[in-house]
């Protein structure tokens, strides 16, 4: 569906096809490498990256967030590339984030409370492998934290809780026009009759966490 959704925008606003496949220039990834330099850095996929990367930036203590692909096979992904399901990524997110502020251990639960943990290979009306979840771990204390969180949620579920746990690889950075997508379209019908209301839900549940 969101695939729909970009497709329309594109076609209302006339957009060239090179701005969808436009990266980042060096200086912003140069940027964001300093940035995590700085602070600590966390991985995770929920489905579509624009709704992910809103719900983190949210967050107390995140400095920023950054959409791309992981978890799967082939270098360097574009996002037509990425939809067909056939490199292996999932849609994800690079969370910068001040540990002195929020922990990593918050950040699995701001996870966990923004989507629908049951649902496999998807998110609401993103189907696909390309949209499954994967929490992505960089050592052993954040593998044990992502594993207990799992076992104290799993009772108040019927069905098993969907997410990967998978050890962190490789985060593939996505084209220009995915970064703060919400933020720079915040009419499009996608933000508006999905991104929105799942993270109007979140809000709901970790009040607390916002900024």
């Amino acid at each position: 569906m969101k695939n729909l959704f970009l497709l329309l925008l594109v076609s209302n606003f006339a957009f060239s096809c090179n701005l969808t496949h436009k990266k980042p220039t060096p200086e912003k990834i140069e940027k964001h490498n300093e940035l995590a330099q700085k602070f600590d850095v966390a991985y995770f996929a929920s489905g579509c990256f624009w709704c992910v990367e809103a719900v983190y930036e949210s967050v107390k203590g995140v400095k920023e967030v950054i959409s791309g692909y992981s978890g799967g096979h082939t270098k360097n992904p574009t996002y037509e590339e990425s939809n067909t399901g056939r490199t292996g990524h999932a849609e994800a997110v690079k969370v910068i984030y001040d540990s002195n502020v929020v922990s990593f251990a918050t950040l699995v639960d701001v996870y966990f409370a923004s989507q629908n943990v049951t649902q496999v290979n998807g998110q609401g009306p993103d189907i696909g492998s390309q949209y499954r979840s994967i929490i992505f771990y960089q050592n052993e204390e954040e593998k044990q934290i992502i594993e207990q969180k799992i076992k104290a949620l799993q009772p108040k579920y019927d069905k098993p809780i969907a997410a990967e746990v998978k050890a962190y690889d490789k985060f593939w950075i996505a084209e220009e026009y995915h970064q703060d997508y919400k933020k720079k379209h915040p009419n499009n019908r996608y933000i508006q009759n999905v991104s929105n209301p799942r993270f109007e839900r979140f809000k709901a549940k970790m009040p607390k966490v916002l900024k």
